[in-house]
């Protein structure tokens, strides 16, 4: 672990728009450090309104060949309703083949105890389709997820002729800044802001809106020196469309990846 002062992030503000449930080892290593993470969720995620169609599909796991999954959220989400109908994780899961997209993703398909056959070297959900299309073709898939999600994913494996039953997990809202990290939006001194989805990109966008606008005209001004993190490709294109440069784009989904973007943007500058 790097000492605080050896690390160019030492004594620097840094806002996490992320659940702060998912966000402990980022904050862990960021005040390791010696950075100053801010927590201002920009989303939060709820139960289904109906759970109907989530349990059928998990009370008929067996009939699927494939399960897809594409968040650390759909993984928690899916097992903690096994658990409430009595599923039996560990041997109704093993009939199945598992994918997931990125390494965070694997990771808690890991801890849940769930078999893993195939991981997405891209971070993002269509390249799921994409990287295994042959083991795809004509599969029956299960793909639990958010009910933002975007329908590229099951348009492309319909496309491969699957056989796809898409089940809302989990609900995303959005969630008003407030408290430390309003206020750290409004004050000019953030040194770095981290978007960790689209959707928190796009709630940012709606909730400054309604401000007149002010936090991402600051934020624009003041991009070379302020690092606008996007942590995955489609968040990234999120800040592009909302008219951002100079974004910083993690190389992946990981914690080291983002410490790493970070350091990297506010290393020193060589000397000539």
């Amino acid at each position: 672990m790097a000492e605080a002062s050896a690390s160019p992030l030492a004594g620097r503000s840094i806002l996490i728009t992320r659940a702060s449930d998912q966000t402990e080892s980022l904050v862990r290593e960021l005040e390791a450090r010696g950075a100053k993470p801010v927590l201002q969720p920009m989303i939060s995620f709820h139960p289904p309104n109906d759970f109907g169609p989530l349990d059928r599909a998990l009370r008929e796991l067996r009939t699927f060949d494939w399960l897809l999954l594409t968040s650390a959220n759909a993984v928690r989400a899916l097992v903690e309703r096994s658990r409430s109908l009595g599923v039996d994780v560990m041997n109704s899961f093993a009939a199945l083949r598992i994918a997931a997209v990125g390494p965070v993703t694997a990771e808690a398909v890991r801890r849940a105890g769930l078999p893993l056959s195939q991981v997405a070297t891209k971070h993002q959900g269509l390249a799921l389709a994409q990287e295994f299309a042959s083991e795809f073709a004509r599969k029956r898939i299960l793909l639990p997820r958010s009910n933002l999600a975007s329908a590229e994913l099951p348009d492309a494996l319909r496309g491969l002729g699957a056989n796809v039953t898409e089940v809302i997990a989990y609900r995303t809202f959005a969630a008003e800044p407030e408290g430390e990290g309003q206020t750290q939006f409004f004050s000019g001194r953030l040194e770095a802001i981290l978007f960790f989805s689209p959707s928190a990109v796009r709630n940012f966008l709606n909730w400054d809106e309604g401000k007149g606008g002010q936090v991402l005209r600051s934020i624009s001004d003041l991009s070379r020196k302020t690092a606008v993190v996007a942590v995955g490709p489609v968040t990234a294109s999120a800040l592009r469309d909302a008219g951002l440069r100079n974004i910083v784009q993690a190389s992946n989904t990981t914690v080291p990846a983002v410490i790493e973007a970070l350091e990297t943007f506010f290393a020193p500058a060589p000397q000539a």
